[in-house]
């Protein structure tokens, strides 16, 4: 299993649960690591059942958001899938804003999406 800088991941029934490190995500430098942190769960790791768990990121730039849209098009590549939980609201209404909320499978809590795997 390879380490990382910007984000921890945990096997939970299947699915890879990716928490986040820093709380604000928005400078660029963060932003490329970080990118290339999700798509080696995905090309190197071979791992496609993706919950990325947003508690305690309190800010991301739309930089990220660039990244998350290329990560779920590897997810859906790999047959895969990945969903979004525990988004603070400011951060749940950029998605609203930009219609990503219509891209993204987004869940409340840890264990909504969890279940959501399931169905």
């Amino acid at each position: 299993m390879a380490s990382y800088r910007r984000i921890t991941v945990l096997e939970e029934g299947g699915v890879s649960v990716v928490r986040f490190i820093d709380k604000k995500i928005v400078d660029s430098g963060t932003i490329e690591q970080l990118g290339e942190e999700l798509n080696a769960l995905v090309t190197n790791e071979k791992r496609n059942m993706l919950l990325l768990n947003f508690d305690g990121v309190e800010f991301m730039s739309s930089a990220a958001l660039n990244k998350l849209i290329s990560l779920n098009s590897k997810v859906k590549a790999a047959a895969g899938r990945l969903k979004l939980c525990c988004l603070r609201a400011e951060i749940h209404e950029v998605f609203k804003i930009t219609r990503l909320d219509r891209v993204f499978d987004l869940r409340k809590t840890q264990d909504d999406a969890l279940a959501a795997f399931k169905l």
